[in-house]
């Protein structure tokens, strides 16, 4: 895709294409299962790629969200990450303290059932355990119908690319991508995702979340009057950090274990974690921010191999203010949204009741689409622009100057790596400072 056509392809725009292309289609059909596979309630094939916590937590949604759903099959780039993921998949004290708990205090299900169902489908046998850089390829080809993509999201463009080429229905965390090349990469792949019908469901689980959604339908029905101002706070911890590294690991396998302190990785956290609230902002908006201010910058964080390259603060003013921050232990934290408007102001839920968990809710909304039980899904221009939005606000904290929605979908920036071995050796850049870090 284009630097133009990425400009040019909001996700208006991109959903009125879609829809428009759908209906002279026989109808906007969607690709069910009895035209593939057999019955429309046979059971779905579900592949994990990325066995960390995250990943771990979706297949455990996905099986919650749906008794006719089973993981066949596994992938991740380190043995001992894999097998803990499976241990805890069939570990019934680690279900009872995840969605099943959240899934039985909602609906009334006994939990005890909810967990026996989600142990007896982690249906993976040892041959369909795949380690390596190339697990993801052996995952897509096991004979799956759906992928989970769960690794860091430095690795997002090339397995969500991978995955709609072999013909599968997809669930991918956020952000899709840690620079502009991958975003655009991921772009193009969403839109053959689109004309071959395949269902796309993001891990922005507000967007599936009932009090967000009435929340926001209810200021776009004008609840509140006129939005003037919005409001992001993301003040949390860092995902993970791993405080010692074994002098056995070389340069890349290091910096997969302690993915979260480098930028070509994770991204940094306005891309990793602050997208949940700048994401709010622009689905309240209906579009993404023109221009972005930021500043950040190192104020906890040692400036040691252990800690990267990322920063530990950011603050940006797009067209609406938004903040993030990185706390140590010990520290206040809290996320939210703030909407002000002409006649009143909301958090983003207080027009809302209170649904299913999100995280669970999501995951039906891919099996529903995947199976055509309701309209087709493709989330991916959501993500795609969000994940965009917040690149743009980091590149304007490190560079210090003001980035354009223009600037950013034409930049030239990637920072993949462009050969993967445990032992291969890799420089890490110095934490960026402004005027000195030059915005490509």
């Amino acid at each position: 895709m284009s630097p133009n056509e990425f400009r040019s392809c909001t996700r208006r725009s991109f959903l009125k294409k879609s829809i428009a292309a759908g209906a002279a289609a026989t109808g906007f059909t969607i690709i069910k299962p009895e035209l593939v596979r057999g019955a429309g309630k046979e059971r779905l094939r579900a592949g994990l790629v990325g066995c960390g916590g995250r990943g771990t937590g979706a297949a455990v949604d996905l099986l919650t969200a749906d008794p006719n759903v089973e993981l066949v099959s596994i992938g991740d780039v380190f043995e001992d990450k894999l097998q803990k993921s499976l241990a805890n998949l069939h570990d019934p004290k680690f279900l009872m303290d995840a969605s099943p708990k959240r899934v039985a205090e909602f609906t009334g299900q006994p939990l005890d059932e909810l967990v026996d169902s989600v142990r007896k489908r982690v249906q993976v046998s040892p041959d369909q355990c795949f380690i390596g850089f190339d697990a993801y390829r052996k995952v897509l080809a096991s004979g799956i119908d759906v992928v989970l993509l769960c690794t860091p999201p430095g690795h997002r463009p090339d397995h969500f690319e991978a995955a709609v080429n072999a013909g599968k229905h997809i669930f991918t965390e956020k952000p899709i991508a840690t620079d502009p090349a991958g975003s655009r990469r991921f772009i193009t792949a969403v839109k053959k995702a689109e004309a071959s019908k395949l269902t796309v469901v993001s891990g922005l689980q507000r967007r599936s979340q009932r009090e967000h959604i009435e929340t926001v339908q209810k200021i776009h029905d004008g609840a509140i009057g006129d939005v003037l101002e919005l409001g992001a706070n993301y003040l949390s911890g860092p995902v993970l950090h791993v405080d010692h590294r074994d002098p056995a690991w070389g340069d890349m396998e290091w910096q997969h274990r302690n993915w979260y302190s480098f930028v070509w990785i994770c991204g940094d956290q306005m891309v990793e974690q602050h997208i949940h609230t700048i994401d709010f902002c622009n689905w309240v908006m209906g579009t993404h921010p023109i221009s972005v201010v930021a500043s950040g910058g190192v104020a906890w964080r040692p400036r040691e191999e252990l800690y990267g390259n990322i920063y530990d603060h950011m603050t940006a003013d797009f067209v609406y203010p938004s903040a993030s921050r990185q706390y140590p232990k010990g520290c206040y934290r809290k996320v939210w949204n703030t909407v002000v408007g002409s006649k009143g102001r909301s958090d983003g839920i207080d027009m809302g009741s209170k649904g299913l968990d999100p995280y669970v809710q999501e995951h039906r909304r891919l099996v529903n689409s995947i199976r055509g039980d309701g309209t087709y899904i493709n989330d991916g221009m959501t993500v795609a622009e969000s994940t965009m939005t917040c690149i743009m606000g980091r590149e304007a904290a490190y560079s210090g100057m003001e980035i354009t929605w223009d600037m950013i979908t034409a930049s030239n920036q990637d920072l993949q790596p462009k050969s993967f071995d445990y032992k291969l050796a890799m420089t890490v850049p110095p934490v960026p400072v402004p005027a000195q870090y030059k915005f490509v």
